[in-house]
């Protein structure tokens, strides 16, 4: 014969099987109604309870593990995308500094959030729903129990009613119906007092793992509004400071061109060197000729050496007689209408350089 499992006697395994054999007899005779059969309707009630509560917590705890999976998602891309614009952003931008601080400080608080979770939400939920394998079998048990208990009732009143009693049969019968009715009602008083604090516990249970998923969750939210809020902004000072940043350019480029068109008008309206200066024997052009203007702005004449300007009046720009009589900023010259006319300079007059244009 081949050798039995550890702690496994060729007695006890056939003991076992003469158990199994005289279960299944009993539950046939029970559903041919040839045998009544130990009923209790709060006990099926506890026992409908108790697989409803714990198909609720498996899924719940499923439930769970998916939001935590989901969460570690959201972090995983929360932190490629901060890590980018960590990358991106330049040194010399505003906050860069803040900005590094802030990556860190986002990605430490998906870490504590999931962690938060983890410890207070699914940790309770996986040490509440332990229970449940060990109770299942001891319901399982039970009803094997009830099974052996009818059983050695129906054999026991079945000696009892036959025509020729062995007592000895019958005593031992007697025997094996109190050991059987003690161990199911052992096992039967036990699970209903567990029973029903169980399924009471699940309120509990459930009130723990989303109040403290709540608070997780609007602890989260909370500092990561004031995260959201720390970029905004350092963003709108990044903004600032490129609009600072344009403007001074085009500041820059507007003085560099004023101060181009100035040493322009400069060069034109400052005196050509003496070879440039006529000496009247060119044509038309009166003596001491050295270029003409015309008027861009009115001028009246305050005075009895001023020369009166309109807008549009050309006029014949002269060299003084006497440079150190020249004032900065005046020219000396006549009306081109009254040379071309006349051919006299005698109406010459001064004027503002600043209300002409050099033509």
């Amino acid at each position: 014969m081949a050798e039995m499992g550890k702690g496994v006697t060729a007695g006890k395994l056939a003991i076992n099987v003469q158990k199994r054999l005289t279960r299944a007899q009993e539950k046939v005779m029970q559903k041919l109604g040839k045998a009544d059969e130990t009923r209790d309707v709060a006990f099926e009630e506890m026992v409908s309870n108790f697989n409803k509560q714990m198909i609720e917590g498996g899924k719940l705890q499923k439930d769970m593990k998916a939001y935590l999976l989901a969460v570690k998602t959201m972090h995983d891309a929360s932190r490629r995308l901060q890590d980018c614009l960590a990358e991106m952003y330049e040194p010399d931008w505003f906050g860069k500094e803040e900005m590094d601080a802030l990556t860190e400080d986002t990605d430490t608080l998906w870490l504590d959030y999931h962690q938060n979770i983890t410890d207070k939400s699914l940790n309770t939920l996986d040490s509440y729903l332990t229970q449940f394998p060990d109770i299942k079998a001891r319901i399982a048990k039970r009803d094997r129990k009830m099974v052996d208990f009818d059983s050695a009732r129906h054999h026991f009143s079945s000696l009892q009613k036959g025509k020729k009693k062995d007592e000895a049969k019958i005593a031992k019968a007697e025997e094996e119906l109190g050991k059987s009715q003690k161990i199911f009602e052992e096992l039967n008083v036990e699970l209903q007092d567990e029973l029903p604090v169980l399924f009471d516990n699940r309120v509990g249970v459930y009130v723990n793992t989303f109040q403290g998923l709540a608070g997780h969750q609007e602890k989260f939210h909370k500092e990561m509004g004031k995260l959201n809020q720390n970029l905004n902004d350092i963003m709108t000072k990044l903004e600032e400071q490129r609009e600072i940043k344009k403007g001074g350019r085009e500041a820059g480029t507007t003085e560099e061109s004023a101060k181009s068109e100035e040493v322009n008008h400069s060069e034109a309206a400052s005196p050509p060197p003496k070879s440039a200066v006529t000496n009247g024997s060119d044509g038309d052009l009166p003596p001491g000729f050295i270029y003409k203007v015309k008027a861009v702005h009115e001028y009246a004449a305050t005075d009895g050496d001023e020369l009166e300007l309109k807008v549009g009046d050309s006029v014949l720009v002269l060299a003084f007689e006497n440079p150190d009589e020249q004032d900065d900023g005046w020219l000396l010259g006549v009306q081109e209408t009254h040379w071309l006319q006349k051919k006299d300079i005698s109406i010459k007059g001064v004027f503002p350089e600043n209300f002409t244009q050099k033509v």
